[in-house]
């Protein structure tokens, strides 16, 4: 005999790193409603009311954004658009047929002055137009659902899909003489796997609410980060040669945002609540990139 469904998840962004991720996780017992933006334009109210009446999900892993730091300070109006309006339209949205939310925010809704890590209590102050949408949505959905709403809170997420900072780094390593990267700004890289697997966790967990943190463990700079990458790209073949690292300090690099200089946040309770892996983030950045490498269709 079949056992009955789990739960029916629909996904928004489907199509980015962590949506791709989210997929390929997915536990037996669900069902998935992969929503790219093709299928699902968060910013199109009446669309999302339409496809949640029809697909009827239990839940809704709310991963769309708009997720370029930089360029959402000149697009102020769409990342408000994506990420305030759009929050809404898909937690009215799921209000309307019973659904329950996952929100997935940033560690950006910080300002990254206190030099310990942020627990999930702790008063937000975003420095960029990227963070302060990010929390925007992030009351959205909380003022429109309530306890049918849990906000992840996450951080410098990489994959082996789609843009981000491993890709870059391993296209700079390949090109250019060197790379210079900022030192001077601490946080956590997190797989997006390991946020996947979590994500699907708190599926299973109708009861959890409010806002709880997510990243692999552990702390870098972003310096740190690029040198990690280089030396285990080198080790599974994905690199030929090795470029020097320059560190740089954050007045050095030419940027129109202002980044939390640090931003580690606190996964006590998630790591308590949360029936997922918990992997340092070099240890996870090392199983992506062994799975980069391994030959397509190579178990």
């Amino acid at each position: 005999m079949t056992a009955a469904p789990v739960g029916r998840a629909l996904i928004t962004g489907a199509g980015g790193q962590v949506g791709l991720a989210v997929q390929a996780a997915k536990p037996d017992g669900w069902s998935i409603i992969p929503c790219g933006v093709a299928e699902l334009d968060v910013t199109d109210a009446e669309r999302v009311r339409e496809v949640l009446q029809r697909e009827r999900p239990s839940v809704v892993i709310h991963a769309a954004a708009f997720t370029a730091v930089e360029a959402a300070e000149t697009a102020v109006d769409r990342a408000e658009h994506v990420n305030v309006r759009g929050s809404a339209n898909v937690a009215l949205a799921a209000r309307a047929v019973g659904a329950r939310l996952l929100y997935l925010s940033t560690d950006f809704v910080f300002d990254g002055g206190r030099g310990r890590p942020y627990a999930p209590e702790d008063a937000p102050n975003p420095l960029g137009v990227y963070g302060r949408t990010k929390l925007g949505g992030e009351r959205e959905v909380g003022q429109i659902l309530g306890d049918a709403a849990l906000v992840i809170r996450t951080a410098w997420v990489y994959s082996a899909h789609r843009r981000n900072f491993v890709q870059t780094m391993l296209r700079l390593m390949r090109d250019a003489p060197e790379v210079t990267v900022v030192a001077d700004q601490v946080g956590t890289p997190t797989w997006a796997r390991s946020l996947a697997l979590a994500l699907w966790s708190a599926c299973a967990r109708p009861q959890l609410r409010g806002v709880l943190h997510w990243t692999d463990a552990g702390v870098a700079s972003w310096y740190d980060f690029a040198v990690a990458i280089q030396e285990e790209a080198l080790a599974v073949g994905l690199l030929d040669r090795a470029v020097p690292v320059r560190p740089l300090r954050s007045d050095q690099y030419p940027s129109r945002v202002l980044r939390p200089p640090y931003s580690v946040l606190d996964k006590t309770a998630s790591w308590r609540l949360l029936d997922a892996p918990i992997w340092h983030w070099r240890s996870a950045l090392r199983a992506m990139l062994q799975d980069a490498a391994r030959p397509v269709g190579h178990a």
